[in-house]
């Protein structure tokens, strides 16, 4: 059996020795797929902005949060690191790099700095609030038409590793290009829309009905009382949406281990569940039928739905 030694190596000489010196292709391999590794190992949740411009890895802990307008807000709910805030601008061909060039001339505070495969103009500024004190980072990166603007506020004297590894992770997806479908963490874009979609089918059965609404099984029987009476036209698209949704509304509240993510497929980006490996879309549970002249059943969906999964 081997053990260590405990005998000081120089193992910049043993990766050299073995991947090559730094800037050969075989090195800049090894250190991409070793640069993969890690990212992997500590950022296992995927980020695809709204509309697709870019894309992100960010540590498990981490949840979105509303940012903003034009921004996106993450952190540990349950033990706060701090807060890391992302925003994405579109340019011209090299507006990315101008925009790093135009932090660093603009802002005396701000120095060249790479994260990852990213230049980036960084600065800080420290603040008081509530008697605490917290710096916020700040990297201006970019690449190709796109600029980021990223922050990351901690308590003063914090660490900045978890938001450097987010940075680095970051990738332009390419317009114009079929990328495989994907399923990525629930975004709260897609939570407002389930929102929406529940409150306008909840407050159809109230208005029209006179009858409470809880998002239980029992209220199938008023869904599709709603269905039957004619009042959703055939081409009111987002109305049967929001009736599949309220559906899959149901199915979480009644169903354990349900849970939403964020179908990216082409320009379709849309809320669906992910259940025992499979996934349900609210869009085929009822909009799909009656796109294609069938009268939908809301109950047999939700028994189709539990024998399939």
């Amino acid at each position: 059996m081997k053990t260590n030694d405990h005998k000081i190596r120089d193992y910049s000489a043993l990766l050299e020795s073995k991947y090559g010196k730094p800037g050969t292709p075989e090195r800049e391999k090894f250190d991409k797929e070793a640069h993969d590794l890690y990212l992997n190992e500590i950022l296992n949740k995927k980020f695809i902005s709204p509309g697709a411009w870019f894309e992100m890895r960010y540590p498990a802990e981490w949840a979105e949060f509303e940012g903003g307008e034009d921004s996106f807000l993450f952190y540990d709910p349950d033990v706060w690191t701090g807060n890391f805030r992302i925003s994405a601008f579109k340019g011209g061909r090299d507006f990315g790099l101008e925009s790093v060039r135009r932090e660093l001339r603009e802002n005396p505070s701000a120095t060249p700095v790479e994260v990852g495969h990213l230049e980036c103009a960084y600065s800080k500024e420290m603040f008081e609030e509530g008697g605490e004190y917290y710096t916020s980072h700040l990297w201006v990166a970019g690449m190709g038409h796109i600029a980021f603007e990223c922050s990351f506020t901690v308590p003063k004297g914090g660490s900045v590793e978890e938001a450097k590894a987010v940075i680095a992770s970051l990738a332009i997806r390419e317009e114009g290009k079929k990328y495989p479908a994907e399923l990525i963490p629930i975004r709260l874009s897609e939570i407002y829309q389930i929102n929406e979609g529940y409150e306008w089918a909840s407050e159809l059965v109230k208005r029209e009905l006179k009858r409470d609404f809880q998002g239980q099984e029992e209220d199938l029987e008023s869904l599709q009382r709603m269905v039957d009476s004619g009042k959703i036209g055939p081409k009111k698209r987002e109305e049967w949406l929001a009736m599949g949704l309220t559906l899959c509304v149901i199915l979480t509240n009644e169903v354990e281990g349900m849970e939403w993510r964020t179908l990216i497929d082409g320009n379709r980006e849309a809320p669906v569940l992910l259940y025992k490996g499979e996934t349900i879309d609210p869009m085929k549970l009822v909009w799909s039928k009656v796109k294609a002249g069938e009268h939908p059943d809301l109950a047999q969906a939700y028994r189709e739905t539990l024998i399939t999964g």
